[in-house]
């Protein structure tokens, strides 16, 4: 912008991101490649008006991104909340690997009684092993070097835009998105338009 002459505050990009990330991150929730059945999932603290909120995080064994959740809460309710916006999104996995929080534990649990109640013969296998969730564990490292130095937000909202948008950027330089040659600019501009 500034090489095309046009000046713009800092806060009207966090307007554009408060508005347009949600829809940018629901398209490449939507475009992203296959994902393998074996997954991991943890959550981070990430401080929203001076408390801690929680980001649920998933990813697949080859460390490519299923899906992320923000909530105030770090409980069975949110924990089977995210379950069931991961399937929606990434279909059945036939394990997942966790921590060993109760709150996660009970939210699958939640997920296969659902499953069972549905008439489905298979459930998924819970794995509760803390050295096998490492690459979960190493992706957090990206978002909280990004998140860190801001301090923390002060409104849920945009905590929630400005992590979709971080959490789509980060799926684009994983190369989730399209092929290898395609720049990483250009599959943002793909999404956006």
């Amino acid at each position: 912008m500034e090489e095309r002459g046009v000046e713009v505050d800092h806060a009207t990009l966090n307007r554009w991101v408060i508005r347009y990330s949600p829809a940018i991150a629901v398209k490449a929730k939507s475009q992203k490649r296959e994902t393998t059945k074996s997954w991991r999932m943890d959550e981070t603290y990430i401080k929203v008006k001076g408390q801690w909120g929680y980001l649920y995080r998933a990813v697949d064994s080859h460390g490519d991104t299923l899906d992320f959740m923000l909530s105030e809460h770090r409980d069975e309710e949110a924990a089977t909340e995210f379950f069931k916006q991961t399937i929606n999104n990434n279909g059945f996995p036939d394990k997942v690997v966790m921590d060993k929080s109760g709150a996660n534990y009970a939210g699958l649990a939640n997920i296969n009684l659902l499953l069972i109640l549905a008439g489905f013969t298979t459930m998924i296998d819970i794995l509760q092993v803390k050295y096998l969730n490492n690459i979960i564990e190493q992706d957090h490292r990206f978002i909280k070097k990004i998140t860190k130095p801001m301090m923390g937000f002060k409104a849920f909202h945009s905590a929630q835009a400005t992590i979709e948008r971080i959490e789509t950027a980060h799926m684009i330089r994983k190369g989730q998105l399209a092929e290898e040659n395609i720049p990483a600019y250009k599959q943002f501009m793909a999404l956006a338009g």
